[in-house]
């Protein structure tokens, strides 16, 4: 590996981005970058199931009851994805660290 610095031309740079490992993922907590955060509002869920199959880092759990727990947000990214296909506005997107 070279050692990379301000003055490191492009084609001496790796390439990003790229995955070696299957299921690595696991190893990384990614969600501590994102500026929105979704809040699971309990009551409002009527556990149709339509959030968790749309999360692309898979941060909703779903339990062996088969109904959906709060957030994993050491993976969760803030898309709101999530947020806009509940159709019982039971997701609220909120500025990360505002309550």
């Amino acid at each position: 590996m070279t050692e990379i610095n301000a003055k490191t031309p492009m084609n001496k740079l790796t390439i990003g981005g790229n995955i070696y490992n299957a299921g690595n993922a696991k190893e990384f907590k990614t969600g501590d970058w994102r500026s929105m955060k979704p809040v699971w509002i309990e009551e409002k869920c009527k556990q149709c199931g339509l959030c968790f199959p749309v999360c692309p880092d898979n941060s909703i759990p779903v339990g062996k009851d088969l109904k959906r727990k709060d957030f994993n947000y050491d993976y969760c990214k803030g898309c709101g994805v999530c947020s806009k296909v509940c159709p019982f506005a039971a997701i609220e997107m909120k500025e990360e660290g505002v309550e």
